[in-house]
């Protein structure tokens, strides 16, 4: 293959352990002691045993230790401690000092990019104003890892010069996870999924017949209240089926972050059962509909500690974040990507459905995939193991442009190129026989070794802007003529 030139920038991004969210701290809220109390009441007794004096010199110390760590540091302590007040007697008068130290004892900080940092995707930003012409405002998400491998989706935000020069904007010492709320749910898809957990039976059908077509939690809640007083059906199955509706419910829902906040504070962090122990691998893309209306979509891959699951993020100004579960046979492991905009009136998506090999999906509904064809078998020794996308397909006169990445000997993954047809994107025009790039000898060591890996890249100024992972332990830029990629392929 002739020599094709990628000019790897000075700019590194490396895991930062003093960026800290504020967590609850609930220790073992269903463990009890052994005269029957629930570890949190039993906490509950103690903290009320301290004097009034003691109190306030440890909330004293409390704040000053930690409320520069933080914004608004009071009233997370305040949120925190009516978390845990449904344990105190009806009707206990505490001091506004006493309420801020049972917060205290509640809360704990996390260090979200303890671990690593890693698998950027870039995509336009949404507001383009005020820039010297030829400039491009774009948006970089990220992948952070912290304490027991829990990973949470991070931001970054930067300006491309006519020249492509990269400039990123200061990353904020804070982070925030944002206010949590429930959606509308859609009767059908939710139906759809019951099924697929194995939860569409009759106890399912009593509870969905009464809601509308497009219902709250709170009217689920009441629907479900209703079948329990009305309706009588063997216990362990009401309970299991209750469980899995609640389930859920609770794997979608909406993160929102004030307007006024830098967007390097905004941090995803898995807020739903199904993502308990990770969101993983978000591939963001600016999706135009066929009206012109723009809104960025994300799948990524939610992990609860047993098994993996894609699901998918939509915004329109990375203030306000919906998560979906999504629905379909073809919803399974990791790797889910989405084409740009609309093909033949379709949403079109890629895949790795059995893990080795990438597939081209398409539906009718952007939550709901049921077809699905093989698109590209690993061919090259670099990629025998298994193959996927670096994020989501970039439209050029030529093709479709899709980053791929390869696993070949010794677990080594490398970042290769394929082209696709415009029209019909199932016909693979062009592959790149060798890998577009590999680790360098810098980039081998890190949480775990010999890997590059990307999540998404953008065209700017007839360049390439691809940000990639290096070995789990940081984050680089490469940049690429994309005409020259073009030619070779």
């Amino acid at each position: 293959m002739p020599q094709l030139e990628v000019t790897r920038t000075n700019h590194r991004f490396l895991p930062d352990p003093r960026r800290v969210i504020a967590k609850p701290h609930l220790p073992g809220e269903e463990a009890y002691t052994p005269d029957g109390k629930s570890r949190v009441k039993a906490v509950l007794e103690r903290i009320l045993a301290i004097p009034d004096a003691e109190v306030a010199a440890i909330v004293a110390d409390v704040l000053h230790n930690f409320s520069r760590r933080h914004h608004d540091f009071t009233k997370v302590l305040h949120n925190h401690f009516q978390m845990v007040a449904h344990h105190l007697e009806q009707g206990a008068e505490l001091t506004e000092d006493r309420r801020l130290l049972i917060g205290a004892y509640f809360t704990h900080e996390y260090s979200i990019e303890a671990a690593a940092l890693f698998n950027p995707s870039i995509v336009p930003a949404p507001d383009q104003t005020s820039l010297a012409p030829g400039s491009q405002r774009f948006i970089m998400s990220v992948r952070a890892v912290g304490e027991g491998h829990i990973s949470s989706i991070g931001f970054r935000s930067g300006v491309l010069d006519d020249r492509c020069m990269l400039t990123f904007d200061e990353v904020s010492r804070f982070a925030i996870t944002g206010r949590r709320t429930r959606p509308l749910y859609d009767k059908h898809l939710f139906g759809l999924k019951l099924a697929e957990l194995e939860a569409d039976n009759e106890i399912a059908a009593v509870v969905l017949e009464p809601l509308p077509e497009e219902f709250s939690f709170e009217e689920l809640e009441q629907s479900l209240s209703l079948f329990e007083a009305k309706h009588v059906f063997p216990e362990i199955v009401a309970c299991e089926t209750t469980k899995l509706i609640h389930l859920l419910a609770m794997s979608n829902y909406i993160s929102m972050y004030p307007r006024e906040s830098p967007l390097s504070e905004r941090v995803l962090f898995p807020a739903g059962p199904k993502e308990s122990q990770g969101m993983e691998d978000a591939r963001f893309v600016r999706f135009v509909h066929d009206d012109g209306s723009v809104v960025y979509y994300a799948t990524y891959t939610a992990f609860n500690g047993f098994e993996v699951l894609p699901q998918l993020i939509e915004t329109a100004d990375f203030t306000s974040f919906r998560v979906a579960t999504l629905s379909g046979r073809f919803v399974q492991n990791k790797g889910m990507a989405l084409f740009p905009r609309p093909i033949d009136g379709k949403y079109v998506m890629l895949a790795r459905s059995d893990r080795e090999n990438t597939y081209l999906m398409r539906s009718d509904n952007v939550r709901l995939w049921n077809e699905s064809q093989i698109l590209h078998a690993p061919q090259q020794p670099w990629e025998l193991i298994q193959i996927g996308n670096c994020g989501s397909p970039i439209e050029t006169e030529a093709g479709w442009l899709v980053l791929t990445h390869g696993v070949g000997p010794m677990r080594r993954y490398a970042i290769g190129a394929m082209l696709l047809d415009l029209g019909d994107p199932g016909r693979v025009i062009g592959h790149l026989a060798e890998p577009l790039m590999a680790p360098e000898e810098d980039e081998r060591e890190g949480y775990v070794p010999n890997v590059l890996y990307s999540c998404g890249s953008m065209v700017h100024a007839g360049q390439l802007i691809l940000p990639y992972g290096f070995s789990d332990g940081g984050i680089k830029i490469a940049t690429i003529r994309l005409p020259d990629l073009l030619n070779l392929l």
